[in-house]
């Protein structure tokens, strides 16, 4: 049986992911088998696993820090928000449903089954699990029903350690308070790590010495805030931190990614904001985007709905004025689907409208259907690349989708991983075009060749130092953080309640 840890959070977005992420490194170099698990995680974020499941972003890269592969069994429950009332739940990778906050609830029972089921399958073959909780262990009025938080830690028996954001404020209240609010289960808790700290340590001390006092549990370390990492994000929270303060060595390519109300993985565009010539932002307003260079529509968990949107608030507008102006229109997966002629909706999957018209920028006709679409592909170019006038043979990327869009003059001869299975996709229509592959912008010679031809046609000055390679990139800033969790955590600690 494994032996496991838990970091659980004051709440959203103190840092629960990244430090799960850095723990799954350190114990690797310990020589550790060692994997990350979330019973149930709320994100937009997904990864396609390599058997065609759908889990939780954070916890791919968690998988990724730990050497291992992502897997269904590390978030046996993904909630995927659909509007307002209602969230479609994953389980083991695969659509159940879509629920109402009242029906998921009464679904429990099952959901902690499937919960059960991973948390057994991981015990038996890694050494050390690292277990991730969701938002704050201290709502009070769902510590009956949770399946994330102390339910895991005490069906695990595993310690907690709870981390606190100061960079949010508070952090000492939220610490305190949330001991205080767990009652029977405080003592699960046996450490606190305070995150994001900016200034002189020594002012902070004497608050943690008092927390101790009053707590009878120590802080363990204190993490500086380090800026954007570049490491992938769980949830939309994160765009508020995306627009990166960077000096430039030329004019910069302005692109534009539309924040979308239910924008989903947005983190195809990470590799974008750190080229050195990129100046990259999420956006609704109306100026950002008709001075763009490149904007792109991303994927949706409800196409029909964020078009609508798009339409209400006058952006339809914007990207028309921008198209004329030159800029290049992209859209990927649900951004695909709407620059196109009609979206059909004959189930009723995403909204009570049986048909929606689209953009009309790309002459595609989208039916949403049933059955969801998720699979890791490869992909070549159905000749030259008309953007970029380059052929590629070796794309990588995933799919995550309703429906299917048919189009003319299709981009990319797409493979899918373990399916005997080839299809084109994709559609280029003067400077506008779609696809349905979520991470091209990954790939790094067709990221730095779309980004050099746009910079060309819009007479900006080509970048000619060396791009960035991503994935490097990724490993370089894991590592980055990896050191500095060693360095300002009591590691000897960790390893004392774990092992």
């Amino acid at each position: 049986m494994a032996k496991s840890i838990m970091i659980q959070g004051t709440g959203s977005g103190v840092g629960k992911s990244l430090i799960v992420a850095a723990l799954c490194r350190i114990f690797k170099e310990k020589g550790l088998k060692v994997a990350p698990f979330k019973s149930q995680n709320m994100a937009l974020n997904s990864f396609v696993t390599c058997e065609g499941g759908e889990i939780g972003r954070a916890q791919a890269g968690q998988a990724e820090a730990a050497g291992i592969l992502p897997s269904v069994y590390m978030n046996p429950i993904l909630l995927k928000a659909t509007g307002e009332a209602g969230s479609q739940v994953i389980l083991m990778g695969k659509v159940h449903s879509n629920m109402t906050a009242s029906q998921y609830y009464a679904f429990k029972d099952e959901a902690w089954q499937a919960v059960l089921e991973a948390w057994e399958r991981l015990s038996q073959q890694y050494e050390v699990i690292i277990i991730e909780g969701a938002g704050s262990p201290a709502e009070i009025n769902l510590m009956d029903c949770e399946i994330v938080n102390m339910a895991v830690a005490r069906y695990t028996k595993s310690p907690v350690i709870l981390v606190g954001d100061i960079d949010k404020g508070g952090v000492f209240a939220s610490l305190y308070g949330t001991i205080k609010l767990l009652e029977q289960d405080a003592h699960l808790i046996k450490a606190f790590i305070i995150n994001k700290f900016r200034g002189d340590l020594n002012i902070l001390l004497p608050g943690n010495e008092l927390l101790q006092k009053k707590t009878g549990i120590p802080v363990i370390g204190v993490l500086p805030h380090l800026g954007s990492l570049g490491l992938n994000e769980e949830d939309g929270m994160a765009l508020d931190n995306s627009n990166l303060i960077k000096h430039y060595k030329c004019e910069p390519l302005k692109i534009v990614v539309l924040r979308l109300k239910y924008i989903s993985n947005f983190t195809d565009y990470d590799s974008l904001m750190y080229e050195p010539d990129v100046a990259l932002k999420y956006s609704l307003r109306y100026d950002d985007i008709v001075s763009a260079d490149i904007v792109i529509i991303p994927g949706s968990k409800n196409t029909i709905k964020d078009l609508t949107h798009l339409r209400q608030v006058g952006i339809e507008e914007a990207l028309k004025t921008a198209h004329k102006n030159g800029a290049q229109i992209i859209g990927i997966c649900g951004g695909f689907q709407m620059l196109g002629k009609t979206i059909k909706d004959p189930y009723g999957m995403e909204s009570d409208q049986p048909e929606a018209e689209g953009l009309r920028l790309l002459d595609g006709i989208t039916t949403l259907d049933k059955t969801k679409t998720t699979c890791q592909v490869k992909a070549a170019t159905i000749g030259a690349l008309p953007m970029c006038n380059q052929k590629f043979n070796n794309i990588k990327g995933y799919e995550i989708h309703l429906g299917k869009t048919v189009c003319h003059d299709g981009l990319f001869k797409i493979t899918r991983l373990n399916e005997d299975l080839s299809y084109s996709d994709g559609q280029f229509k003067d400077n506008v075009w779609g696809t349905y592959i979520h991470g091209i912008f990954d790939n790094d010679d067709l990221r730095r060749s779309l980004i050099n031809s746009v910079r060309e046609k819009r007479g900006l000055d080509i970048f000619t130092d060396k791009h960035i390679i991503y994935e490097e990139f990724k490993e370089q800033t894991l590592q980055l953080w990896t050191e500095a969790v060693k360095t300002h955590i009591d590691m000897k600690f960790i390893y004392e309640i774990t092992l």
